[in-house]
């Protein structure tokens, strides 16, 4: 078995490098050893040590809304629908997010639906993030409570006296989940879509507008845009008050087509051997020289100043006074 040395940095808090999907991949087909001296640099969007690795081929890795810079990355795993020669694949976060393979698999199975589920409490909305999503979200939940009341167990807009410990038990109690991305972008579809289908709630969706790429846009409540919000209150009212109708759409498969988690891990994984099989010194992608070379000197530069608290806390006071700048000009105007 091919050893290789790889490294993994500016991931999240807590990233433990043997626990993930990369890694266990590799795993499958090299041994792998980790190392402060790597040929292959894994990193994502959580800071900038991945600048100190100019001699590993790099491969960028994103679950959040950013697109990968070809400009310091050899290659990218991300969400978007790009082609860009060999460098990228197409690896959405909602596959390795808190689930396991063999889930996902079940996920792809006809569904278990008894006349019970059409019984179930109405809505739930589980978010803790309020101030950096698209505000449609909050928009949307306080519609729907119009017609009924909208239990909210997470930290936002909390009303059932404190978050939720359990996620998906707690979803498994209603007939519909708010499923509401962070924003819509294309390719960005993340657990929000994936846990209500775990807990076999039906999803009212917004954010990535292709998301009928990968699941099925009948089997869910989906909204396109604000002018769309009101329509999709109407059909939750009609699914609520029709058990047969309700449960109908309940059934449909959750999957655009079957056997398309493994196509995913297919892809990846011949992604990742093509990398590693090819000579080493013909797996880079980038350069150092002219402007390349000069923007990735910029990038190092600012580092120290983007990892200075009191820095960054200047800039977010700054930030905020713009966009209320901004606000104030706009109701002006």
């Amino acid at each position: 078995m091919k050893e290789i040395q790889i490294n993994f940095v500016d991931f999240w808090s807590g990233f433990v490098p043997e626990e993930c999907f990369i890694y266990r991949l590799l795993s499958q087909r090299y041994q792998v050893v980790i190392s402060e001296r790597p040929d292959y640099l894994f990193y994502s969007c959580g800071g900038y040590r991945h600048l100190d690795y100019p001699d590993a081929v790099r491969i960028f890795y994103t679950g959040e809304n950013v697109v990968p810079d070809f400009n310091v990355c050899d290659y990218a795993i991300g969400f978007h629908h790009l082609r860009f020669e060999d460098r990228y694949v197409r690896f959405p976060l909602y596959l390795v997010y808190r689930i396991t393979p063999e889930e996902l698999e079940r996920l792809e199975k006809p569904k278990v639906v008894s006349p019970e589920l059409a019984n179930r409490k109405f809505c739930n909305f589980v978010y803790s993030n309020g101030k950096q999503a698209d505000p449609m979200r909050e928009s949307f939940f306080r519609l729907l409570s119009e017609y009924k009341r909208v239990d909210s167990g997470g930290r936002y807009l909390n009303n059932i006296g404190g978050p939720v410990t359990d996620k998906l038990e707690f979803l498994s109690q209603y007939k519909f989940t708010i499923a509401f991305e962070n924003c819509a972008l294309s390719g960005y579809t993340t657990e929000k879509i994936l846990d209500p289908m775990r807990a076999l709630s039906m999803p009212i969706y917004y954010g990535d507008p292709n998301v009928d790429r990968d699941f099925n846009p009948g089997a869910i409540i989906r909204i396109k845009d604000r002018t769309s919000l009101e329509r999709a209150v109407e059909e939750i009212v009609r699914l609520d008050r029709d058990d047969e109708a309700y449960l109908e759409k309940l059934r449909r498969p959750w999957f655009a087509q079957t056997g398309i988690t493994k196509s995913y891990e297919s892809k990846l994984e011949n992604f990742l051997s093509h990398i590693i099989e090819q000579p080493f010194e013909k797996a880079f992608r980038t350069t150092d020289y002219a402007w390349a070379g000069y923007y990735k000197q910029c990038l190092r530069r600012a580092m120290p100043l983007n990892g200075n608290p009191l820095f960054r806390k200047v800039w977010g006071i700054a930030d905020r006074w713009k966009r209320l700048s901004a606000g104030g000009r706009k109701k002006e105007d």
